[in-house]
């Protein structure tokens, strides 16, 4: 392949001159791209994304499943930054309870609030489209009081940053110039809300993410903030109803390949490595979430049958069992505020669940206990 896709323009940085890469817009052209280097896998990828919405009725409620997914969606993201943070202590963090590493987890829960906010905008009538001040807003939250809030929050940069080396003169790559960014943006929003486009639709959020890369906007928190863009895009062009895609752990398994094709596309014009390369983590990813929700499911069926059947089990028994999907760390305080209960009734539904096998205390202490809905929480993992 041997496609211009960009220019170079010397530019000076922290006193010396550096090449910087200014992106064409979207599409690729000259030549345009080849239909027949991605028609086969992308279609068996929006058959894969198919398959996975319609298991989502396989649980009593599609909120057991968001929550799962978006929190190893959250974990994962975090982690190709660097962040050390695990479920389990994203999972203490929600319950209340103290953890470790305090601040890698408030990125990860930064990333959840940030995810929870661009989704109620795209679903409400008068909220913001995808667009650039959508991300800047998402970018806001993301950053806020962690790693990076000294970055601008919120704020398309003004200055030159870099990817790899010390400083701009040995970096592995250098985006566009400050002046440049707004432009671009504005270009990448066209091709976005273009829609006569004939490119398939997960072929145009594999483009979408690689050209915001590429730009690289912000002084911190690009690759959060792309791969929040996919997600983005999935739902609101109609692929996915519901985040149920972890796009981000095929990313981070192949994390190399995943910036090396990126950086490809910059030198040498080669999209359709990318595209397929895309398609292929959407085919996997989606293949790993519906085996997600079949071991779930069953996992749910199985413990509530056990339930059910348990003579000490009340009705705050099984009302406690089916919120413990979108909160498996709990304290009996915490089940007493959920159920809005008193102590002795939420201690008596705890005391059950641990006596079901469902629930695990975790401290083997007298007091300040804390349980764990251990099976559940392996398989998230």
């Amino acid at each position: 392949m041997n496609r211009v896709t960009g220019s170079y323009v010397v530019t000076e940085s922290h006193n010396e001159e550096v090449h910087s890469f200014i992106p064409a817009a979207l599409p690729p052209a000259r030549p345009d791209l080849e239909p027949e280097s991605y028609r086969d896998l992308n279609n068996k990828a929006e058959l894969a994304l198919a398959k996975l919405d319609g298991m989502s009725g396989l649980v009593a409620s599609g909120e057991w499943l968001i929550y799962s997914a978006i929190r190893r969606e959250a974990l994962l993201t975090s982690q190709i930054e660097g962040t050390q943070a695990t479920l389990t202590d994203v999972f203490d963090n929600e319950a209340g309870l103290s953890v470790a590493n305090a601040n890698d987890v408030e990125e990860v829960t930064n990333y959840l609030q940030a995810y929870k906010y661009v989704r109620q905008q795209i679903q409400s009538p008068t909220g913001l489209p995808v667009s650039v001040r959508l991300l800047t807003e998402a970018h806001k939250i993301l950053l806020a009081g962690v790693r990076g809030a000294q970055k601008e929050p919120g704020n398309v940069r003004i200055s030159q940053n870099w990817i790899g080396g010390t400083r701009p003169g040995n970096a592995v790559y250098v985006p566009p110039p400050p002046k440049e960014v707004i432009n671009l943006l504005s270009d990448l929003e066209l091709f976005i809300h273009n829609e006569e486009t004939e490119l398939p639709k997960l072929v145009r959020i594999a483009l979408v993410h690689a050209q915001f890369e590429t730009i690289h906007p912000f002084l911190d928190g690009n690759g959060r903030i792309g791969r929040l863009l996919i997600a983005i895009l999935l739902e609101s062009w109609g692929l996915l109803p519901e985040p149920l895609l972890y796009m981000s752990g095929y990313l981070k398994t192949h994390q190399t390949e995943y910036y090396r094709l990126l950086s490809e596309i910059r030198t040498t014009g080669d999209w359709e490595s990318w595209i397929r390369f895309f398609l292929e983590g959407v085919i996997i990813s989606a293949e790993e979430a519906q085996q997600s929700i079949i071991d779930i499911a069953s996992l749910l069926a199985v413990d509530r049958k056990a339930v059910l059947y348990n003579s000490s089990s009340t009705l705050q028994t099984l009302r406690l069992f089916d919120m413990l999907p979108i909160m498996p760390k709990i304290t009996v305080e915490r089940a007493q505020a959920e159920l809005q209960v008193s102590f002795p009734t939420a201690n008596s539904a705890v005391k059950t669940l641990v006596l079901t096998g469902v629930l695990v205390e975790t401290t083997g202490r007298l007091r300040g206990k804390s349980y764990v809905y251990e099976a559940y929480v392996k398989l998230l993992r």
